[in-house]
């Protein structure tokens, strides 16, 4: 297999396992309403008051009153490109998933009323103002605006011309662990897959304690069994991981769901 990026899913696949349909199929129609202001790259608050997290993607954040929070390079961009998509049009909110998080918001993904309907996530990826950004109970669309980042990243659009938001080598664990606490997205070659305590760690490195290391826990696995896919089987393999990075024993990035990994060859 050529080195093109493929999801876990599809990757799978070649191994001759039982998989979901990779599709956008299977929404459940939501609210409507006109946007009426922006307030980042990924939330808009609509007329009747609701407030809309953009689910499955990241924009660049803005302090948005933290007066101790910097703002991450590109955000004023991304909000202006999301203002300029939906700013005082009709639009229907489909749910995929969890409807709402724990601030109150309403989540799902955000469709601008037309002929023809323009997918507000998909748009935003694209042009390289948001990255892919799941979550174990609302993985709806994955598949799709992860081939929408893919391009935008080839073509270095937007947010991926930045060094902030480059792709980290998982054999460099000391810029790694420089990164914690970041949402990042690591590449790197699996040198062993092992199960212990309930857990599946993807080692990078020889030195567990100081190398980079993928986590995989037991309600993760769950759901990488319930798509029939085994992690085990990513020994060797070249990753692509995306997650928050944390330190305990070395940079690690918990996996809690099949759509963090994208698998960029095997041997």
């Amino acid at each position: 297999m050529g080195r093109h990026a493929v999801s876990f899913l599809a990757f799978m696949a070649v191994l001759a396992m039982p998989l979901a349909a990779l599709s956008c199929d299977g929404l459940v129609d939501g609210p409507q309403g006109i946007v009426t202001s922006v307030t980042d790259g990924d939330t808009v608050i609509l007329d009747n008051g609701l407030v809309v997290r953009l689910i499955g993607i990241q924009a660049p954040k803005l302090p948005r009153g933290n007066d101790t929070f910097d703002p991450w390079p590109k955000s004023v961009e991304a909000r202006a490109a999301l203002e300029t998509l939906v700013i005082g049009k009709p639009v229907r909110l489909r749910h995929g998933g969890e409807r709402l998080d724990r601030h109150g918001r309403s989540l799902g993904q955000l469709f601008v009323v037309a002929e023809p309907e323009v997918w507000v996530q998909r748009q935003l990826v694209a042009g390289g103002f948001a990255r892919v950004y799941s979550f174990p109970d609302n993985r709806a669309c994955n598949a799709d605006l992860m081939s929408a980042e893919g391009r935008a990243r080839l073509n270095r659009l937007g947010i991926w011309a930045d060094p902030y938001y480059a792709v980290r080598r998982a054999d460099k664990p000391g810029e790694l662990a420089g990164r914690s606490g970041h949402y990042e997205l690591v590449e790197g070659r699996v040198l062993a897959a092992e199960q212990a305590g309930g857990r599946v760690y993807l080692n990078f490195g020889r030195t567990w304690k100081t190398d980079f290391t993928v986590v995989i826990d037991k309600p993760a696995l769950g759901r990488f069994s319930k798509d029939g896919l085994d992690p085990l089987k990513l020994a060797d393999a070249l990753l692509r991981v995306r997650g928050w990075v944390d330190s305990h024993d070395g940079p690690r990035i918990e996996v809690t769901h099949p759509e963090q990994i994208e698998v960029l060859a095997v041997r």
